[in-house]
């Protein structure tokens, strides 16, 4: 009797045990990008180029051709690529692909350090326009 409540006892342990966190996805990326670039949720295009990605539930780190699926993403929704905040949350999706450990970081940062590896700190006169109207210095 004494061995079967052990036993009993060490199954419950290990249920209760915490897990390693899940992956992160290209989805939680690309969310987290489309939100610090526009919190409000106001902007349409950036709503659509989240959209691109509801799907993409596979771990980021498993993708091998990144850059090239944000690309076709960003295409379907701002062809000329010319609106500086699908160019902004496309670097930060690229940004956070990278530095997953910033994934929470404050927006600003991310926004800054995003421009910086991007554009290697001398983004477009319209990113950087873009981000001084949000207080973002480069």
């Amino acid at each position: 009797m004494r061995c079967r409540s052990a036993k009993r006892r060490s199954r419950e342990m290990i249920r209760g045990m915490p897990t390693n966190p899940p992956p992160v996805t290209l989805f939680d990326v690309a969310k987290r990008a489309v939100d610090v670039a526009d919190p409000d949720a106001a902007d349409e295009r950036l709503s659509d180029l989240l959209a691109q990605f509801e799907d993409a539930d596979e771990p980021v780190t498993a993708i091998d051709n990144l850059e090239e699926q944000v690309a076709i993403a960003v295409e379907r929704v701002d062809v000329d690529i010319e609106d500086p905040a699908v160019s902004m949350a496309t670097a930060t999706i690229l940004y956070l692909a990278h530095r997953r450990d910033e994934l929470h970081d404050d927006p600003d940062k991310i926004l800054q350090l995003a421009a910086r590896a991007e554009w290697k700190g001398d983004p477009p006169d319209s990113v950087r326009d873009w981000l001084a109207d949000r207080g973002v210095e480069v």
